[in-house]
């Protein structure tokens, strides 16, 4: 009780917490704020681009094209399709372990982990890859830069030789600045497939021997 009395009787100090007058940010605490959500915004941006980080709101969804990109090869599909698919059926060549890791094998499906050297980084994308031979493998996104991405490598006879085309379609979310993001994103997309169309080639002409 007579603490109490004491305290009350001494003239109280307030402090802007009790009265409700909001102290005014510095310069550098505001400075201080600017530079760790800058740097949160950094830290997200390197997540999602390299594909450790995917955004999924489904929200503004947007969708574009992928390709269409297509390449004759000189030589039969069975031949062509075999060099698709080993990598994933069978035991996968230490020349494509630093791009390529097979988590599951199922069937006529597997799960892989995809590595693409983007430059500064190495982006990775998760992908079920469902592959019906001898004339198409269709590839779907899980977890990667973007939120959805389906693909399909279609195989087709043509004089002896093969065809092989790619389809695809990839989708982004907040409208706009999703669109923008797809954009950048599908440039390098498309530049990795049309690297991998060309292996490809090769590899099966290779294989076919000359014609």
């Amino acid at each position: 009780m007579c603490g109490r009395v004491g305290l009350q009787s001494e003239p109280a100090r307030t402090s802007s917490r009790l009265t409700g007058r909001a102290r005014k940010p510095t310069r550098k605490t505001t400075l201080g704020a600017a530079s760790a959500l800058a740097g949160i915004g950094a830290g997200l941006y390197r997540l999602v681009a390299r594909g450790a980080l995917t955004v999924d709101l489904g929200v503004g969804r947007s969708l574009r094209p992928l390709g269409p990109l297509t390449v004759v090869i000189d030589a039969p599909r069975e031949v062509v399709f075999d060099v698709i698919s080993a990598p994933y059926l069978g035991r996968t060549p230490r020349a494509l372990d630093s791009k390529l890791r097979v988590l599951e094998r199922g069937g006529d499906m597997v799960l892989a982990e995809h590595f693409t050297d983007a430059g500064r980084f190495v982006t990775s994308t998760l992908e079920t890859v469902r592959l019906q031979p001898p004339g198409r493998v269709d590839f779907r996104l899980v977890r990667g830069p973007v939120p959805y991405v389906v693909e399909r490598f279609e195989l087709r006879e043509t004089g002896g030789g093969t065809e092989l085309e790619y389809r695809g379609e990839l989708g982004t979310d907040l409208w706009a600045l999703g669109r923008r993001w797809g954009d950048v994103v599908a440039g390098k997309w498309e530049a990795a497939v049309r690297g991998s169309l060309e292996g490809v080639r090769a590899e099966a002409e290779r294989r076919a021997g000359p014609r």
